[in-house]
């Protein structure tokens, strides 16, 4: 017999199954397939991201290059509208960092997408295929606006869906949540291990084009692994049935629309939080470029492998957050998402602080820093940011209305989307600013978002409680 609602039969399955589902680390199959697939979604645009801002700044903006790049003198134009005259260094960094920046604006719409017509199976599909052709485009130097349109509409459709279908294994009370996003957050990180080491070798030691097309590889074996692990994701609603969209998509209700506007309003907060880590992506090279030693023994590290190195940092402390709220879970009450936040906001702020120390060396004539100060930096801000990212997920997918997950992660992206076009100009400061304060200037921003996240905890925590603490 065929039930009367299959949008709830749906989803009181999916439910029971995810409750019962200890198949993968303790959680559902389908968090593994999931992200197994981010994992070479990540290794295509970490591997894109590494290359991006030197390949920029190294070859194609420079003056006898950046005329072969079609309509680069409207883009050029348009930017120093409003910043000014921008040198190629300067310019490369904000065409990276609105690059960066719209990658994390797209996925709204993506969601909106699968959230109302193609269902998320669809539209991530299409994603993958349209970030594939991007870095292939990418080979092609008079390509590279187009190469960029293709993967800011493919991480937009790809992005905030797959991160909606990890939240759609689970029941809404489902104490899994939060550690399943970390977990899947863990893909990531092995990612952006492999890619700049793979990609970044390719690209700085072979030539550009070799870099890119291995990012294209990539994501075309992560759309093999989504296709292949389909009958282990959550089941979508049927798509053309009015009864059972509207039962997709419930009223709110005031308490929900309450929640909405807050986790909005909260962005530019979380914006301030990821300044320091964004800053390593962009930033960071471009300074290391000029005043660290990458020589080790006799062999000068390509400066694209320090981004393997956070990640290699960024897994073990990823690792190290779960046991830790694990062990602290099993001994007293673990903190709400808020705090967890704000905590990890106060340890991300010491890794730019670390970096004044050397920065000071270098204005007193010190010679180049050691390598090592690479290793200090990552260290501190991943201790922190494993409290931030993924944690942010989890919240924005509990709070988010039912129906509307795609949409509700893909705001949680905007602050992606403003904290590295942030984080593009401020990297501009790096030629009229010194070093000590370049970095001294992030470690205020993070603590700032810090103390606005423990305001946001005092005055508005019971509204962001699940609603059986709220009832309580």
């Amino acid at each position: 017999m065929t039930s009367a609602n299959p949008t709830a039969a749906a989803s009181a399955t999916n439910d029971v199954r995810a409750r019962h589902d200890r198949a993968f680390l303790g959680h559902p199959a389908g968090l593994g397939w999931l992200s197994f697939c981010e994992l070479w979604e990540r290794f295509s645009y970490y591997g894109m991201q590494a290359l991006l801002v030197l390949y920029l700044s190294n070859y194609l903006f420079m003056p006898e290059n950046i005329g072969n790049v079609a309509g680069m003198d409207a883009l050029r134009a348009a930017i120093e509208n409003i910043t000014g005259p921008r040198s190629p260094q300067q310019l490369a960094s904000a065409v990276f960092g609105l690059y960066v920046g719209l990658v994390y604006l797209t996925p709204i719409f993506g969601g909106l997408i699968a959230d109302r017509w193609l269902g998320r199976t669809k539209t991530v599909v299409i994603g993958a295929l349209l970030m594939a052709a991007g870095h292939f485009l990418m080979a092609f130097e008079t390509a590279l606006l187009p190469a960029l349109s293709c993967l800011l509409l493919g991480v937009g459709a790809f992005k905030g869906n797959i991160a909606a279908q990890v939240g759609d294994l689970y029941a809404p009370g489902d104490k899994r949540r939060a550690s399943a996003f970390q977990i899947f957050m863990l893909a990531v990180q092995i990612a952006v291990i492999a890619a700049p080491i793979v990609c970044g070798t390719l690209g700085e030691k072979v030539g550009w084009h070799w870099g890119f097309g291995s990012a294209g590889v990539g994501m075309l074996i992560g759309l093999f692994v989504y296709l292949a692990g389909r009958r282990w994701l959550p089941p979508e609603a049927p798509r053309g049935n009015a009864r059972a969209q509207a039962e997709e998509h419930p009223p709110v209700g005031r308490r929900g629309l309450l929640q909405v506007v807050l986790l909005m309003a909260i962005l530019p907060i979380l914006m301030l939080s990821i300044v320091g880590n964004q800053q390593y992506n962009n930033g960071f090279p471009l300074w290391s470029q000029q005043h660290m030693d990458m020589t080790v023994g006799s062999f000068t590290v390509p400066v694209t492998w320090l981004q393997a190195v956070d990640a290699l940092l960024s897994t073990s402390t990823m690792l190290a957050s779960l046991a830790f709220w694990r062990w602290w879970a099993n001994r007293r009450r673990e903190p709400d998402e808020i705090t967890k936040m704000a905590l990890g906001c106060f340890v991300a702020a010491g890794a730019p602080a670390l970096l004044m120390i050397p920065a000071l060396s270098i204005e007193d004539g010190g010679a180049r820093i050691s390598i090592l100060w690479s290793f200090g930096y990552a260290l501190v801000n991943n201790i922190g940011f494993a409290n931030i990212m993924p944690v942010g997920l989890a919240l924005y997918s509990r709070v988010a209305p039912r129906g509307f997950q795609g949409v509700m992660l893909g705001i949680y992206y905007l602050h992606l989307f403003l904290g590295n076009i942030f984080v593009g100009w401020l990297a501009g400061l790096l030629e009229v600013m010194k070093g000590s304060n370049f970095w001294a200037l992030h470690a205020v921003l993070v603590a700032c978002a810090g103390a606005g996240l423990l305001v946001v905890k005092l005055v508005f925590g019971r509204l962001l409680a699940p609603d059986e603490e709220q009832a309580a």
